[in-house]
């Protein structure tokens, strides 16, 4: 990439001449299939059409930056089941965490989740995904591209933030944080073998038929390939609506399930939109969308719906 082109899509290393609060630290060797930076994403900033955006899996990020003594928000890069390899441009400290993967540096098997130095000019490479979806390579220092309207992270639906990376570009890593009791360990869940999503009916349960909602909590689902940051769809009996006709559009909020009109249930994720016009069945509580995260295509779903 040349360098006008690194700081469009916020990816020069600089000293804080565009915005960064860093300098070059990672070079990108292998990109991988997708892999883009985030944080905790942008918040208080729907109302004006702005999606939300930050990792998919948030506890996954949390538990890498607290590895490094990061703040729990410092942006990481989310890695899309086949990894993402960088050369580092000076002495680093990082941690991956999320779907478990081989992690190697010039070759040498190396920790995941725990806190690994990497060499000057040495090759940080976080292989495929062994078991989830998503991994999480964070920097102590954090991975400091210039951060919009609040947030360093990529929305891959308003196009806000730095682009997918690219072989050949630089990130900036902010400078390291102060010493402080760091764990050795931070415990995180497995990938789930089947997903199970707690669902509470609403707003519009009203246009599905009284039969479907009984059948919601009894049928199983499958995880669609055709899912990715916006959403996770679903394969498997449709639902039935007890009225024709669309919505005029409303808001949308994180984990609201959408039915569009092929009646399969769409679990909305970090990248969704922030008004739509198909009636939402019901919203997945926050605390459940990091398994969602890290469920492949395949991975049997069930909803459990909510009393009240």
């Amino acid at each position: 990439m040349t360098a006008g082109t690194d700081a469009a899509n916020g990816l020069a290393g600089t000293d804080g001449v565009d915005g960064t609060d860093g300098v070059d630290g990672l070079v990108v060797v292998r990109p991988g299939p997708l892999t883009t930076v985030q944080d905790l994403g942008r918040r208080g900033v729907a109302h004006l059409g702005v999606p939300r955006a930050g990792a998919v899996d948030e506890p996954a990020l949390r538990a890498a930056n607290r590895l490094l003594g990061n703040e729990p928000g410092a942006a990481a890069l989310e890695t899309t089941l086949g990894g993402i390899a960088v050369r580092a441009l000076r002495p680093l400290l990082v941690a991956v965490t999320g779907a478990p993967c081989p992690v190697r540096v010039d070759g040498r098997p190396a920790a995941w989740g725990a806190p690994v130095p990497v060499p000057a000019g040495a090759v940080l490479d976080v292989g495929a995904a062994t078991a989830g979806v998503r991994a999480y390579l964070a920097v102590a220092g954090g991975i400091a591209v210039p951060p919009v309207l609040g947030s360093r992270s990529a929305d891959l639906l308003s196009g806000l933030g730095p682009a997918p990376l690219s072989a050949g570009d630089r990130l900036p890593v902010g400078p390291r944080p102060p010493r402080r009791a760091t764990p050795e360990l931070v415990p995180l869940p497995a990938p789930p073998r089947e997903l199970v999503l707690r669902l509470r009916l609403g707003p519009r349960a009203d246009w599905f038929t009284p039969d479907t909602l009984a059948r919601l909590a009894r049928d199983t689902y499958r995880v669609s390939p055709a899912g990715n940051r916006i959403a996770l769809r679903t394969e498997g009996p449709p639902l039935v609506r007890a009225r024709d006709g669309e919505l005029p559009s409303e808001g949308m909020v994180l984990g609201a399930v959408q039915v569009p009109p092929d009646g399969l249930p769409v679990v909305f994720l970090a990248d969704h939109p922030t008004t739509g016009g198909y009636p939402v069945v019901g919203v997945v509580p926050a605390a459940d969308l990091a398994a969602a995260a890290q469920s492949r295509p395949g991975t049997p779903l069930r909803f459990t719906v909510l009393p009240g």
